[in-house]
């Protein structure tokens, strides 16, 4: 698997709405090659996901994986490798949380993003199967995120400006405390959901 240079903010190809995939054309080999380099490229970088435009793409492909290795997120929780081909995410209820988020696309820079608590997500994975998730807290914070890849929007659009900071100053100054209130919601939210 090849690894694809990440498209970074000023790129207008980041601003673009990305296009459907057809059944087809997902089946084709250069589709096929683009999830495993997309995989590939994610995985280099230590992403906690990736969407077709941050390598230049414009096809609503995305996918989210993290696993406790992942140098840059190693708070957050497990997430399997999915491949989300023309996603369609439904919030589930109206609470929000804040949560503090980097981008590969955005290098060195973070900032705290209202996030749907739960979402609901509809999408094909990249063998053509209609798939349905729900993800809640900082796992529903990636696919939200990545999912905005698809339609021309970066993470700072969302952001509080006052909240930006560097990866260094965040973890000098703000990783603790937003880890630790990460950590009590994931415990909430596993009482709530159950077993």
């Amino acid at each position: 698997m090849s690894v694809r240079e990440i498209v970074t903010i000023g790129d207008p190809r980041l601003r673009e709405p990305a296009r459907e995939v057809g059944a087809d054309e997902l089946a084709s080999a250069p589709v096929q090659e683009l999830i495993d380099a997309m995989i590939a490229t994610k995985r280099a970088a230590d992403g906690a996901g990736i969407a077709a435009p941050q390598v230049g793409e414009p096809l609503r492909i995305a996918l989210a994986e993290v696993d406790p290795t992942n140098r840059r997120y190693p708070y957050k929780p497990p997430i399997p490798l999915t491949v989300i081909v023309n996603p369609v995410l439904e919030p589930i209820g109206e609470e929000l949380v804040m949560i503090n988020e980097g981008c590969l696309s955005v290098p060195g820079l973070r900032g705290e993003v209202p996030r749907h608590l739960r979402v609901r997500v509809r999408y094909r994975d990249r063998d053509g199967a209609e798939r349905e998730l729900v993800a809640s807290g900082m796992t529903a914070g990636t696919f939200q995120h990545e999912v905005d890849h698809l339609d021309g929007i970066l993470f700072c659009d969302r952001a509080d400006p006052r909240s930006f900071s560097t990866w260094e100053q965040f973890d000098r100054h703000h990783r603790e405390g937003f880890v630790r209130r990460m950590e009590a919601l994931t415990e909430r939210l596993a009482r709530e959901d159950g077993p």
